[in-house]
């Protein structure tokens, strides 16, 4: 890959510590003269690594 991106991780628990941190890729949706500002989640992998049980 020549250009990688870096995406920030956010917390959205914060009870629930480093396991809360999730990869959020913000986005604008555009349709014809409207738009809308999201944010979906990356999907970087496992939530839970259970190796090696």
């Amino acid at each position: 890959m020549s250009n990688p991106a870096r995406y920030s991780f956010i917390s959205t628990d914060p009870s629930l510590g480093e396991a809360s941190f999730k990869p959020f890729l913000p986005l604008t949706l555009n349709h014809g003269e409207k738009s809308q500002s999201v944010i979906g989640l990356l999907d970087t992998g496992a939530m839970v690594n259970v190796l090696p049980y």
